[in-house]
């Protein structure tokens, strides 16, 4: 076997994020705890400079390369989804910052494994075997449990993280079994000759990789907390401190969605009538569910985390419609990226109204907010409604997309399910804007104004206002999907 000797340049931002994280952890060890706000500083410029190196690879690498022993691929879809990752990530920790500090959570340990969670996605962003993606998926994972957890005075936390470490092994070894028998069916774990070998594969060796594919699909399925894979969301993303629930319900969803079109469109699309028939049981099981179930919380958190599970759902129509569709797989990268936008915008609503030891978690909290704040209702009101598919914020042309798609490749009836269940799901939404424009805060609670931090009013204001802008002019966002997946 001949080395080649791998391409190191375009893995730059890669290797540039492992060592400031290593570089960020030897600092924080020597901090005195009054200046470990400066480890926040240095994880937010590395994402800032990691972002601009991998703006530089999109105009410098116009087409793919495969190195590393072709267990690496630097491609528009990958520098595209690192570029988003980082965004979304430097968001997070900055709406994260207060919170953190308020609740005496190790704050200095929060942003280096939420550092290290970054780098575990850019590695599955640009994963082009089963053992890369493998361990980008293992150091996000493992990131994840201990974030959760940090919070230790929190009975809530800790079994919060049990809960997801515990079901995170469960996912991991099914996830790994899967990989094992499309090894032993093929002799490879490489996407493209996965691919190639696939298509003059016989009767036994395609049946034991359509066996290996539905456990692989319900370890990826896990990741995303789509049914009947989602015990865990509910009860960690309304266990877990509202700072690591951002974390979890964004930037994640993007990496995953990322190792997804690999392993599916690129690896096996010789088996492609297996896997649409396995994801549409998920999805119409995702749609259905998380909608019906978030209609009866009073807790906001435990609402959305159904939410996600629904949007998850939708999201998996245009993976689904992508073979017989022009626009399938754009609208679902579309439509995942603008989620992600709008559930990081709602969740750190939450953790700004979330003060003094008081967590903003019930409906009932949200009452007449828009008399205490009139711009953070604002805000919330354009999330709301970008949620719920209402025009023109981003998340209407999100669901539209998803649905021509789904009518060009004749999935009609598919289509139609959907837009039944994203009217119902609209109601709890809307329920929500109720509560915080017509209805009067109960007796007892506060209704002294709410003052934000100028940093976290712009944030949050930069966030509500993309729903918005996005949903005024999608077509660049939109383009940039569709060139990714050329």
């Amino acid at each position: 076997m001949n080395f080649t000797m791998p391409v190191f340049s375009v893995a730059i931002p890669d290797i540039f994020m492992l060592c400031m994280a290593a570089i960020a952890l030897l600092v924080d060890v020597f901090l005195p705890k009054k200046k470990r706000i400066i480890t926040f500083f240095i994880v937010q410029a590395t994402l800032v400079i990691t972002f601009i190196l991998t703006v530089s690879q999109y105009i410098h690498y116009p087409s793919p390369i495969i190195t590393f022993s072709g267990n690496y691929i630097l491609d528009k879809l990958a520098i595209i989804l690192k570029m988003f990752i980082c965004v979304v990530s430097f968001f997070a920790f900055a709406y994260s910052r207060e919170y953190v500090n308020e609740r005496h959570i190790a704050r200095g340990e929060y942003f280096i494994l939420g550092l290290f969670a970054v780098l575990g996605m850019m590695v599955m962003a640009s994963a082009y075997s089963f053992l890369s993606i493998y361990l980008g998926l293992e150091l996000l994972s493992l990131s994840l449990y201990a974030m959760v957890a940090l919070q230790k005075d929190s009975v809530d936390a800790t079994e919060a993280a049990m809960k997801y470490f515990v079901m995170g092994a469960l996912a991991s070894g099914l996830l790994l079994y899967g990989i094992s028998m499309v090894y032993g069916a093929t002799g490879s774990i490489q996407m493209f000759e996965i691919g190639n070998l696939l298509v003059n594969s016989t009767p036994n060796q395609h049946m034991i990789v359509v066996l290996g594919l539905g456990f692989i699909l319900a370890g990826l399925l896990f990741k995303f907390g789509a049914v009947p894979f989602h015990m865990w969301v509910p009860d960690v993303y309304a266990g877990a401190p509202t700072c690591m629930t951002l974390f979890i319900a964004s930037a994640p969803k993007i990496a995953a969605f990322g190792i997804t079109m690999r392993i599916l469109v690129e690896a096996m699309p010789s088996v492609q009538v297996q896997w649409e028939h396995m994801l549409t049981v998920v999805a119409v099981l995702s749609m259905f569910f998380g909608n019906v179930l978030a209609i009866a919380q009073t807790n906001v958190k435990r609402m959305l985390a159904y939410s996600s599970i629904a949007h998850i759902g939708y999201m998996l129509l245009g993976i689904i419609a992508g073979p017989n569709s022009a626009e399938g797989y754009s609208a679902a990268m579309f439509y995942v990226s603008t989620y992600v936008i709008v559930a990081a915008g709602a969740f750190a609503i939450i953790s700004i109204l979330s003060k003094s030891g008081k967590e903003f978690e019930q409906l009932n909290d949200y009452r007449g907010l828009n008399s205490r704040n009139p711009w953070l209702a604002f805000m919330m009101l354009l999330l709301m409604f970008s949620m719920a598919g209402v025009p023109p914020t981003v998340g209407f042309f999100a669901k539209l997309g998803l649905l021509e798609a789904l009518v060009e490749a004749h999935l009609v009836w598919l289509a139609a399910l959907a837009l039944l269940f994203a009217i119902i799901g609209a109601y709890y939404y809307l329920r929500m804007v109720m509560y915080m424009y017509f209805e009067e805060p109960l007796p007892g609670a506060s209704s002294t104004p709410i003052k934000l931090a100028p940093d976290m009013m712009i944030a949050v204001s930069i966030n509500g206002v993309a729903a918005l802008l996005l949903g005024l002019f999608p077509s660049t966002f939109i383009d940039m999907c569709r060139i990714s997946l050329v």
